[in-house]
């Protein structure tokens, strides 16, 4: 079963908190911006932590369901690594480089979307 542009960017945040990612946001950017309908921000506590985190979404983020990566950029210097999935844009950072940029204050006007797991107990 195909996921749609919003589970597919869910089940990046999924992986991402399965690698122990901080702080991770997810943004609907669709009324807000043409750059892609989500942003995922996130930050690892090293550079080695945010390649793992990225190699991690790499591994396992379904490519086979129509989205594609389109391009890494960062991944060397490891500070700042941008993954582009066309629908889907992720910002892995280390925590100095996601306070100095602040995209959550530049895309201040996306809607935040609540990707926490429910806690419910039945």
């Amino acid at each position: 079963m195909a996921l749609n542009a919003k589970e597919f960017a869910l089940e990046a945040v999924r992986l991402l908190n399965e690698k122990k990612a901080v702080d991770v946001i997810l943004l609907d950017l669709a009324n807000v911006s043409l750059i892609a309908d989500y942003f995922i921000i996130c930050n690892g506590t090293s550079k080695i932590q945010t390649r793992a985190l990225c190699d991690h979404l790499l591994e396992n983020l379904p490519g086979e369901e129509g989205y594609s990566l389109l391009r890494v950029e960062g991944y060397r210097d490891a500070s700042w690594i941008l993954m582009d999935y066309g629908v889907l844009v992720i910002h892995i950072f280390i925590a100095e480089e996601r306070s100095f940029y602040n995209l959550e204050r530049l895309w201040g006007k996306a809607t935040v979307i609540d990707s926490e797991p429910s806690t419910a107990s039945s």
